[in-house]
């Protein structure tokens, strides 16, 4: 798994984790939509939840190599 950030450029496009940005987009927009109703705020804030989704998959990511290395 570490191999994924010392990856060329061929392999780094073909890689499974590019499907988690659009599911990402997808996620924060409709939980941002259930909290308001204007254009803006909504824009505004599935930003912000799709930074607190990335931030937390990098967390686990982290957590997942410190574990694996430690085997």
């Amino acid at each position: 798994m570490f191999n994924l950030l010392f990856a060329d450029g061929s392999r780094l496009w073909h890689n499974d984790l590019w499907y988690a940005l659009p599911a990402i987009a997808a996620v924060s927009l409709v939980y941002a939509a259930t909290r308001h109703e204007r254009m803006r705020p909504i824009w505004i804030h599935s930003g912000r939840v799709a930074a607190w989704i990335v931030g937390f998959m990098f967390v686990v990511f982290l957590l997942l190599e410190y574990l694996n290395w430690l085997t």
